[in-house]
């Protein structure tokens, strides 16, 4: 296993997609109220963290830079574009619902997020998804945080503790935590710090 810096990772705010259960992928909306509060208690996590300055690093998307404007407390830093959400093809902007109305063999199976968008048609696929954030991570000199996607969370995470990328849809995706990787251990930082 490649061994990597210590890596702080944060999911953006809920958004007004998110809240609708609407396929976002590479579009945007905004932050809710509910979004810009996670955003603000990720800050309070962050505090002791950005103190020793860890390198900063964010999705270009507006949603994960709002966020990162308020957890990072202001702090400068980096985009990258490598960091974006998983390209969803023509099921962008869809309602998960009526996706799944138009596949009813996943009504049984029940499908995470990550399946779904992983078979979107037209979609960037699990393989280059994968093969992008690995080539970001590759990137890293030091402890690093990361704000941006959920499901592109869930693979960074997977990757980062050794599991397979067919693991990834099952992990934990919450907003408004700090999740802390170090030599392949994973925890969730829930509180200020």
């Amino acid at each position: 296993m490649v061994s990597y810096p210590k890596i702080w990772f944060l999911r953006h705010g809920q958004t007004e997609w998110n809240k609708q259960y609407r396929l976002q992928g590479q579009l945007d909306s905004p932050l809710t109220e509910q979004g810009i509060a996670e955003a603000h208690r990720q800050s309070r996590i962050m505090r002791a963290i950005l103190a020793p300055l860890p390198a900063l690093f964010a999705s270009p998307l507006g949603r994960a830079r709002h966020t990162a404007d308020i957890a990072l407390r202001g702090a400068a830093y980096q985009t990258d574009d490598r960091l974006k959400e998983i390209h969803a093809g023509q099921w962008q902007g869809l309602l998960r619902a009526d996706i799944i109305k138009t596949h009813p063999d996943w009504a049984a199976s029940g499908p995470n997020a990550l399946d779904i968008y992983a078979q979107a048609e037209g979609g960037e696929g699990i393989a280059a998804f994968h093969s992008r954030i690995v080539s970001f991570l590759n990137t890293l000199e030091r402890p690093s945080v990361i704000v941006a996607h959920g499901l592109l969370g869930q693979v960074l995470r997977a990757h980062l503790r050794g599991l397979d990328v067919a693991q990834a849809g099952q992990l934990s995706n919450h907003q408004g935590v700090v999740y802390q990787l170090e030599n392949g251990v994973e925890q969730v930082l829930e509180g200020d710090l």
